[in-house]
């Protein structure tokens, strides 16, 4: 498949709620970007059910990098997501390592609505920081980015000056774009927004908000069509509009249709929209 982008996941398989690879391999492949799973746990079920089944993998991710590495693998993205344990950074470190060319992508998976989910850890949280030092992008929701900032977690609508001032602070700790997601903006609601250090530029994208919307794996979805949107050539701002289109997409589809939020979003029927590649312009500056 000559031009065909290839993208190694780090990230858990959960066989019921869709996130992580069950959603991620669907989303990048309608968008023609080859995925390399590289499975950091197997769940039945993600952690949101009262009960799962898991198997840890960490000790299959160092031997996968070493065959990768003896085959002469490339990579054009390393995507990083949900990590079980601090072992599990010093593996995607060591694959950031050894694929320098690679486009490093860290979704900081901590936490949501002003709380660290319960297998993080301070120290997994603090040990995050080690991650988004050498990323290229990062995609934190408004409370991930708060726990990277040593921020209180918002109990107000930010201004633009505050919102630009996080993302540069962010910039800071490594990342050339810094993209936040969930931001509640002084009087214009909820948006994503997002920084280029490159262009020293400024994007926010308002999003369609549908109060008590909120399912498993919307996270994932966005990244990766973030992901899969840039290694096609779209610029930062048309990426952002793209992944927020196609996430407000799934959840006011799947919010019809009343699922549990552990189900996640039914993005099966919507995957051709991916396909349409149409040119989207909802994006203003910041």
């Amino acid at each position: 498949m000559n031009g065909c982008k290839r993208v190694a996941a780090i990230q858990d398989l959960s066989g019921l709620g869709r996130c992580s690879l069950t959603v991620i391999i669907p989303t990048l492949s309608a968008m023609g970007v080859q995925v390399c799973p590289v499975p950091t746990a197997v769940l039945s079920a993600h952690t949101g059910y009262s009960e799962f089944v898991i198997r840890d993998l960490t000790d299959f991710i160092h031997p996968a990098l070493e065959h990768y590495k003896r085959m002469g693998t490339h990579f054009d993205c390393i995507y990083s997501g949900f990590l079980a344990s601090a072992e599990q950074i010093d593996h995607c470190l060591e694959f950031f390592s050894a694929f320098p060319d690679a486009l490093k992508v860290v979704d900081p998976v901590m936490g949501d609505d002003g709380k660290s989910y319960a297998t993080y850890t301070g120290e997994l949280c603090k040990r995050m920081g080690e991650l988004v030092a050498v990323a290229d992008i990062i995609t934190p929701n408004i409370t991930e980015a708060a726990i990277l900032l040593g921020e209180d977690y918002p109990a107000n609508p930010l201004g633009s000056s505050d919102a630009r001032s996080w993302l540069v602070r962010l910039s800071e700790q490594g990342a050339k774009t810094v993209v936040i997601t969930s931001v509640n903006l002084a009087g214009g609601g909820m948006h994503t927004i997002g920084y280029d250090k490159a262009t020293n530029s400024f994007w926010k994208i308002r999003n369609d908000y549908v109060r008590g919307a909120h399912y498993s794996g919307t996270g994932d979805i966005f990244t990766s069509v973030l992901i899969g949107s840039l290694l096609k050539g779209d610029s930062l701002p048309i990426a952002m509009n793209r992944a927020t289109a196609f996430s407000e997409l799934n959840v006011k589809i799947t919010y019809s249709y009343q699922q549990p939020w552990t189900e996640g979003l039914m993005l099966e029927g919507q995957l051709p929209w991916l396909t349409s590649y149409q040119q989207l312009d909802d994006y203003s500056i910041l």
